[in-house]
């Protein structure tokens, strides 16, 4: 358990969205929504708003390497959590940069492929790099429906199945979220045993930034002592209540989640 007098600090590798909703920007706002300090390490500078991706700038290996050495050896790292990498430059990067970690620090990887928009975030010959460089060494990976079966190679698999043939990636454990099922049910995996979570769907919410802030707040709660299922129970729930509370009247396009309760508190 971490120290009851001291904040914990998670550490988000991902790309920054223009927009505010996803990436970065939303990891920062999970994690104060959690209660922990938020540190980044960039991965990739992305112009894009509620309807578009519009260019797409990568930070250099060296860089986002640089990013995590400056935050260990000052601040620590009680989590991390990774997102955007685009690139399989980017993915030995981030692979590189986890030996810098202490042993046992807990990594939350969102294979980030897509855009709420429809914009291809991940170069298709980076998918190797990042299974084997990231995936495999991930505490837990939280890929949606989509995601899933793309890692898996198989697109006809479904609930339990699924998550085994991600966990056989390599992770610890595996978390398919359900907002791209047609029941909102979470399959949790540690490799040993299926737990499923079921929640509200929210089809009038706004989801831009959903995925971001679930992976963060598990990230941020097992910084905190959670357990797994405890941590992967809070994720869900967080991040259905900000897609439901969603900023719809942001942008043209999907809304940026609200995990910050904005409008509540208006």
């Amino acid at each position: 358990m971490p120290d009851a007098g001291r904040i914990p600090v998670c550490l988000s590798i991902a790309g920054s969205d223009s927009g505010g909703g996803a990436g970065i920007q939303a990891d920062l706002k999970a994690f104060a929504r959690a209660g922990v300090h938020g540190t980044t390490a960039i991965t990739a500078i992305t112009a894009q708003n509620t309807v578009a991706v519009t260019a797409v700038e990568a930070v250099s290996p060296a860089m986002i390497i640089a990013q995590v050495r400056a935050v260990v050896e000052d601040i620590g790292v009680d989590a991390v959590k990774v997102g955007m990498l685009g690139s399989a430059a980017s993915a030995r990067a981030v692979g590189e940069a986890f030996d810098l970690l202490a042993e046992g620090t807990p990594i939350v990887v969102d294979p980030v492929m897509v855009a709420e928009s429809g914009a291809r975030l991940l170069d298709e010959d980076a998918q190797a790099a990042l299974v084997e460089l990231v995936v495999a060494r991930a505490t837990v990976v939280t890929p949606n429906l989509p995601e899933a079966r793309v890692l898996a190679g198989d697109d006809a698999l479904e609930g339990e199945a699924l998550a085994r043939a991600v966990h056989a990636l390599g992770p610890r454990a595996v978390v398919v979220t359900g907002g791209h099922r047609e029941q909102a049910i979470d399959i949790v995996f540690d490799g040993e045993r299926v737990v499923e979570l079921a929640g509200p769907r929210y089809p009038d919410g706004a989801a831009h930034g959903s995925g971001c802030t679930h992976s963060s707040t598990l990230a941020a709660r097992l910084a905190l002592g959670d357990d797994l299922e405890a941590a992967a129970r809070e994720a869900k729930r967080v991040a259905s209540q900000a897609v439901r509370d969603g900023l719809r009247d942001i942008g043209a396009g999907a809304g940026p989640v609200d995990v910050l309760g904005l409008r509540r508190a208006r």
